[in-house]
C-alpha cells in the first residue's frame, strides 16, 4: 500500500456499479489498475476511459484494493474461486458492494490475509457519470472488522457517500429495507404512468416527476427516526 494512502484499485464487475465506483475512487486520487469485461464494455470504457480490461486474476494481482461489484449469486463463488488459485494477497483490501452480505462472504479471502470490507452505496445506479452526483448526495452501508472499520468508512467518503455502520447480523434486514424501497417505488411509478398513458397523457413519466419526487421527499422527512417514534395524531395532516 502506498504510504500516502493512494491505492491501486482494481474493479471486478463491469456492469452498472463497478465502473462508476472506479470513476469515483479515481476522482479521489486512486489509480485504477484494471477492470474485467462485463455486460456493457462500451459503457464501462466511457466511464473509465483508458483503463485496461483484464481478467480477474490479473486485476487482483495488480491491485492493493479490489472492488467486487458482481451479481449477488456470483459473489461467494468468485471469492472462493480466487482463493483456491491463490490470488488473494496478504494485506490486500477486498471490498464488495452487495447490500445483503457483510464480510462473512469474504472469509476465503480473509483466510489468506486479505482485509475484508463491505460497502454498499444506497443509490440506484444507471451506470453513467450521472451516478457520481447521486453518490455525493447518498449514504453507504459499511461493515468491516472493528480494527479496519475506519478504512471502510474512509472509502465510503471517497466515493462521495456518508458512511453508516451496519452490523454483520443486520445485513439481511438492511437488504430487505433496500429491496422494499426500490421495488415498491418502481412498481408504483410503473402502475401510475401506465394509467396515465392509457388515458392519453403524453410523457407520463415527465408529468409525474415533480409529484413523485416531492411526495417521496416529504415521506422521508416525515419518517420516524426510530421504531416507536411515531408522530402524535394531533400533528397529522391530510394531503389534498
Amino acid at each position: 500500500m502506498n504510504r500516502d494512502g493512494r491505492l491501486g484499485v482494481g474493479i471486478i464487475g463491469a456492469g452498472k456499479v463497478g465502473p462508476v465506483l472506479g470513476a469515483a475512487l479515481g476522482g479521489a486520487g486512486h489509480a485504477i489498475t484494471g477492470i474485467t469485461s462485463g455486460s456493457d464494455d462500451d459503457r464501462a470504457s466511457a466511464v473509465l476511459p483508458g483503463v485496461p480490461v483484464l481478467d480477474a486474476l490479473e486485476v487482483v494481482r495488480r491491485s492493493e484494493l479490489v472492488v467486487l461489484a458482481v451479481p449477488h449469486d456470483e459473489l461467494g463463488p468468485l471469492v472462493a474461486g480466487l482463493a483456491v488459485v491463490g490470488a488473494w494477497q496478504l494485506g490486500q483490501l477486498v471490498m464488495h458492494t452487495d447490500a445483503a452480505y457483510g464480510i462473512e462472504v469474504l472469509r476465503p479471502a480473509a483466510e489468506r490475509g486479505a482485509i475484508p470490507l463491505a460497502v454498499h452505496p444506497a443509490i440506484s445506479f444507471t451506470g453513467t457519470s450521472i451516478d457520481l452526483r447521486q453518490l455525493a448526495a447518498g449514504y453507504a452501508a459499511v461493515t468491516a472488522p472493528a480494527a479496519v472499520l475506519p478504512i471502510a468508512q474512509a472509502l465510503a467518503v471517497e466515493l462521495g457517500c456518508e458512511p453508516i455502520v451496519i452490523a454483520e447480523e443486520d445485513r439481511p434486514a438492511y437488504a430487505e429495507a433496500i429491496g422494499i424501497a426500490t421495488a415498491f417505488s418502481r412498481t408504483i411509478v410503473q402502475q401510475a404512468t401506465g394509467l396515465l398513458r392509457d388515458i392519453g397523457v403524453e410523457n407520463p413519466g415527465g408529468y409525474l416527476s415533480a409529484l413523485v419526487r416531492s411526495t417521496v421527499d416529504q415521506a422521508l422527512v416525515d419518517a420516524p427516526p426510530r421504531p416507536g417514534d411515531v408522530p402524535p395524531l394531533g400533528n397529522a395532516t391530510i394531503d389534498q
